[in-house]
């Protein structure tokens, strides 16, 4: 078995073996949701994404603080720092605080990770309580010369910063190119060139969110956040620094120029993005009609969508594509998604069940170091979810009397399902949750028993009558040497 974690790092554009710079600690960034609005099935993929890396590297010993930064002011409508600050809009049309429109979202979007079985990070840092450190950055970079102020406002200058060091170097993005592919847009004139990024705005007055600074009451650049929060929480210089795709740039290259700008340096030393989500190919956008919520998948209210689907059909829908890989929505393959999972966990039942032999056949330790063997090959969760469903086949052959399994295997095997399916992926038995689903349990296996005495009587007609009447409520009893067994 190969214990050594290799991860794609984005910045190198390699695979490269997992090194923490302070063994066993690792400082973990990832950005978070911009709180204005519900969150989308594109918000579930980095949260689940990163929540596996977050378990698995508390699996492997290592002493994990995870950042994940709730982004609650300076997000404008253009990336070109230009537009009204979204949580800012959407106080004023539902008149209401941006605080409040914050609180709601964050307060929704922390229900929906519960849901899905997402761990709390080590912490979770707002943007708008950073200010003052947001401001100390931009100073840092004004004084050691890549920055300038123009009309109140603060912005990072691209073309001086790529003459010291370079611009581009996580995205592969050419200066030149750039620049010659970007034209001046109006109200950026006071930008000394269009690719200059803001590190703090002044603001206009009818700018509801803003705040007092060296240089105007304004509020910070919507990239500056991660920088100054980052540095707050893992230092200088940390391990990992994660998002979706669509953050490689312009968002994360500007972190790199701000932190290197800042402390002559690159911070991160592995950046890691998850790939996107589209449905049935295309990209999903509320322009396209195709924009679903987290909630509308939980309820199943999106025309787009067939039935709802469960939290933990979302998540393993999702853990059944490589991290890096294009993941496709269809109510399809989320249908496909609920079945697999369903075998999966009902092979979990009839594991639990087993009985062992003095001398068995089954080698379950070579099933345990192949899922080990696929974690540490970059997280490559479909491929461990295929030996999982390759040893439903092994579970089901022993259940029959096909194949036999000696305690020691048997306990391997249930170790091997248990971390995993649930410590490491994540999922959970939403069926054996609630007091509810405990009592139709308890209900059903009681009124089986009065079933296995009236045969036992040679009641035949009773015994028949309970089964059928089962049967009508969707309930499909198995009849057993030892037994019943039985399912929805």
């Amino acid at each position: 078995m190969d214990n050594k974690l290799v991860v794609y790092n984005s910045l190198s554009r390699k695979k490269e073996e997992f090194k923490p710079i302070n063994p066993p600690f690792v400082g973990l960034y990832v950005c978070g949701p911009t709180v204005y609005g519900d969150a989308h099935l594109g918000h579930a993929r980095p949260a689940i994404t990163f929540d596996l890396l977050f378990r698995y590297l508390k699996h492997q010993d290592y002493k994990v603080r995870y950042v994940r930064n709730i982004t609650d002011v300076g997000h404008l409508e253009n990336d070109a720092d230009e537009g009204e600050d979204k949580i800012g809009k959407k106080a004023r049309l539902e008149q209401l605080e941006p605080m409040e429109v914050v609180q709601h979202y964050t307060d929704r979007y922390h229900r929906e990770m519960d849901k899905l079985n997402v761990q709390k990070p080590s912490i979770e840092p707002r943007a708008s309580g950073h200010i003052i450190e947001q401001i100390e950055l931009t100073k840092k970079i004004i004084e050691n010369g890549f920055a300038y102020e123009s009309n109140g406002s603060v912005y990072f200058d691209v073309e001086k910063y790529n003459k010291k060091y370079k611009y581009g170097i996580l995205s592969g993005r050419v200066l030149e190119d750039l620049l010659s592919n970007t034209r001046e847009l109006d109200g950026q004139s006071e930008k000394r060139n269009s690719l200059d990024f803001a590190l703090w705005k002044k603001a206009s007055p009818e700018h509801i969110m803003r705040w007092p600074s060296p240089w105007s009451d304004g509020f910070p650049g919507w990239h500056a956040e991660c920088s100054a929060m980052g540095h707050k929480y893992l230092g200088d210089e940390f391990d990992i620094h994660g998002g979706g795709m669509d953050l490689l740039f312009p968002h994360h290259e500007c972190e790199i120029a701000q932190n290197t700008a800042s402390i002559g340096e690159n911070s991160v030393k592995y950046w890691i993005h998850n790939n996107m989500i589209t449905i049935n190919g295309q990209k999903m956008g509320k322009s396209l009609g195709n924009f679903i919520t987290i909630e509308d998948l939980f309820n199943g209210s999106n025309e787009v969508l067939e039935k709802a689907y469960s939290p933990m059909t979302i998540r393993f829908f999702i853990l059944q594509a490589h991290y890096r890989s294009t993941l496709d929505f269809s109510n399809e393959a989320l249908q496909a998604a609920e079945k697999g999972l369903a075998r999966l966990l009902k092979g979990v039942e009839t594991l639990n069940k087993l009985n062992v032999s003095d001398k068995g056949n089954y080698n379950a330790t070579a099933l345990k170091d192949k899922c080990y063997t696929d974690m540490n090959d970059d997280l490559n969760s479909p491929i461990v979810v295929a030996h999982l469903f390759d040893a439903l086949k092994t579970i089901n052959s022993i259940e029959s009397g096909k194949e036999n399994i000696d305690k020691s295997n048997l306990e391997i095997l249930k170790e091997t399902f248990n971390t995993f399916l649930f410590d490491i992926l994540g999922i959970k038995n939403e069926e054996s949750e609630g007091g509810n689903d405990e009592m139709l349990k308890d209900v059903v296996d009681m009124v089986l028993n009065l079933r296995l005495q009236a045969k036992s009587n040679k009641d035949y007609a009773t015994s028949d009558f309970i089964r059928d009447e089962l049967t009508k409520l969707g309930i499909t009893v198995k009849d057993k040497k030892d037994g019943f067994d039985w399912e929805i």
